[in-house]
């Protein structure tokens, strides 16, 4: 089992900076691939960004290309998603996931464990 962790989420204006983290513990392994995810009230939830664990090799979403940035601490199993130029539409709570597949992927039904979410909102 994986167990994976979220923070970083808060309030903040449009136009400013959040960075969100994901520590992830128990049976992790180099072979893994991890996302974000995030969700809207009353909507699905959408891929914003995905990462392979061993060569770090990201997928972004339209929506976000160019105003968030994936990266990874492999000594700290730790994934962090940096948010820059935030918009209103950004609003939603974030859910960091991990599956047990190096492959990136946007389906968030490939994804095995997921953490609890932490809440981005941005006021306009």
């Amino acid at each position: 089992q994986v167990q994976l962790v979220e923070s970083g989420g808060g309030l903040v204006q449009a136009g400013g900076a959040l960075r969100l983290s994901c520590a992830a513990s128990g049976r992790t392994c180099s072979s893994y691939a991890g996302g974000w995810f995030g969700q809207a009230p009353g909507k699905e939830r959408d891929i914003v960004a995905a990462i392979t664990w061993s060569l770090g090799s990201t997928y972004y979403a339209d929506s976000v290309r160019g105003r968030f940035t994936l990266s990874r601490d492999t000594a700290k199993n730790t994934v962090y998603l940096e948010m820059n130029s935030l918009k209103s539409e950004d609003t939603a709570v974030y859910y960091c996931a991990a599956r047990r597949r190096m492959t990136l992927t946007t389906s968030s039904h490939e994804y095995d464990y997921w953490g609890q979410g932490t809440q981005v909102t941005v006021s306009s």
